[in-house]
Formats: structure tokens, C-alpha cells, sequence
């Protein structure tokens, strides 16, 4: 993976993180008029389109992606971003210990 791909993977982790942080990540959201789930969403599809290209795992963007969109409800968004961001946390870890699938 490029150091582009691992931006953008530990870059959505982090902001996955903090959004699921209880409570300061839903206020955050909610204070900001859910612009941040829009961010969010657009931050995933950009990492998924990055790391196809580059073949890297792409799954838990994709679920990031799925987690903006239904994050608007309170705990089910909370749920979704704490599952997101440990999923990207594993995909991050394990994709700098692999060689690139060329």
C-alpha cells in the first residue's frame, strides 16, 4: 500500500475514532448539523477508489460508507462508527505487514 492508501486508511480510522467517542462524537455531529457524516462519506469513497487502485483493503471504507449513511440515528450510529473505526484499525494494521499483491 502507498503512503496515499495509508493516509487515507489511518486518516478514516481517526476520524472514525472520534466520532465514536460517546457522547463529544455525537455532539460534534449533531452541533455541526451532520455536515461531518457528509465528510465522512466522502472521505470513505475517495479511500475506496484510492485503494482498489492501489489493491488494498477496501472493506472497512466500505462499511464506513454504509455507517454515514445510517449514522443519523443516535445509537446505531454510535454502534456503527465504534465498529467501523475497529475495522479499519485491523485492515491498517495488517496491511502494512503485507507485501503488495503486484
Amino acid at each position: 500500500m502507498s503512503s496515499l492508501g495509508k493516509l487515507f486508511k489511518w486518516g478514516t480510522f481517526a476520524y472514525e475514532g472520534f466520532l465514536a467517542l460517546p457522547f463529544i462524537g455525537g455532539a460534534f455531529v449533531v452541533a455541526n448539523g451532520w455536515v461531518p457524516l457528509g465528510i465522512a462519506f466522502l472521505l470513505h469513497a475517495a479511500a475506496v477508489i484510492i485503494l482498489m487502485r492501489e489493491r488494498g483493503p477496501f472493506i472497512g471504507n466500505i462499511v464506513g460508507i454504509v455507517t454515514s449513511i445510517v449514522a443519523f440515528i443516535p445509537f446505531v450510529g454510535w454502534i456503527m462508527h465504534v465498529i467501523t473505526a475497529v475495522i479499519l484499525l485491523f485492515e491498517g494494521i495488517f496491511a502494512s505487514r503485507q507485501r503488495p499483491r503486484y
